[in-house]
């Protein structure tokens, strides 16, 4: 296992964010080789520094994100929040010339290891993003089966009529969408669509779940459907979610990570992680303190 704050990888990797989403779920324990039956786990952060090229802009991040938890990163734009939840699946490396230091692990293995398919790490912690993406040409059904269309072993229709509708019913959409699924996912609403988006990144069974502000481009109504979800599905998945919405934050997490920046142009830090409720009530730094209190950001 890396230790390692000295050793910087270079971002080789290639792909596309729903590419990234949809991937298959053979869920490797070894996250080189062998397959393990999946179950939330911890993701461990430890001396995370993440580049764009020449450009510090996360720095010296320790921070665990627990099993079965809801774990909301907070701070003003360009603190990092994305950069780092982006860094927890390997999507990070996906910008060119972007690159990470330190070690981040996966219920104790490094997602960075030599010899580790960032694929497979992408199986295990799936992603959610901001807009919803259903893919353009396909139905409901598709939507949601696409991940299973990837895996390199086929499974029968029955088998997967049975994940999709077990899927969209854990999105809290089956019953929207049963005398439907053989129409576009780009026919339903922007908050359908993210739910859509949900089933399909939960279809393939990850064990983690990393949501990017999945509630910034939807109304209020769609808004609390989604943080319900969201309180739903912590007892199957460990869930990272980044959220500018304070209130959100407060309601639908147990753990809040505070992240800031002292100036444009300088990295953004970890200041405070603890219990949402602390954090929101009684934090221990008065830079926290300001920022969920709105005298800044």
């Amino acid at each position: 296992m890396l230790g390692a704050a000295d050793k910087k990888r270079s971002a080789v990797e290639s792909g596309s964010e729903k590419v990234a989403e949809t991937a298959t779920a053979t869920a490797p324990g070894d996250l080189a080789q062998a397959p393990m039956a999946a179950k939330a786990k911890t993701i461990e952060a430890r001396n995370v520094n993440l580049y764009y090229g020449a450009f510090h802009a996360v720095e010296n991040v320790t921070l665990t994100i627990a099993p079965n938890k809801v774990t909301a990163l907070i701070g003003s734009s360009g603190c990092g929040k994305t950069t780092f939840l982006r860094s927890l699946n390997r999507m990070h490396e996906l910008t060119p010339g972007a690159t990470v230091e330190g070690e981040i692990t996966l219920d104790g293995e490094d997602m960075y290891a030599s010899g580790v398919d960032p694929v497979r790490v992408r199986r295990l912690v799936g992603m959610v993003f901001q807009a919803p993406n259903p893919f353009p040409t396909m139905s409901i059904y598709d939507n949601v089966a696409s991940g299973l269309n990837l895996n390199a072993t086929r499974i029968k229709k029955a088998q997967k009529d049975e994940v999709v509708e077990r899927s969209l019913r854990g999105a809290n959409l089956w019953d929207e969408v049963k005398d439907r699924l053989d129409k576009p996912g780009l026919s339903l609403s922007g908050g359908q669509q993210q739910r859509l988006c949900i089933a399909r990144a939960t279809a393939v069974e990850p064990e983690v779940l990393l949501m990017d502000e999945p509630c910034s481009a939807l109304d209020p109504v769609a808004t609390l459907a989604i943080e319900d979800l969201i309180g739903e599905l912590k007892s199957r998945y460990t869930i990272a979610i980044v959220t500018h919405n304070m209130q959100q934050a407060a309601r639908a997490s147990d753990l809040t990570a505070f992240f800031n920046l002292e100036e444009s142009g300088k990295p953004g830090r970890l200041v405070e992680v603890g219990e949402t409720e602390t954090i929101f009530t009684n934090p221990t730094q008065k830079a926290t303190e300001d920022y969920v209190t709105g005298r800044f950001g």
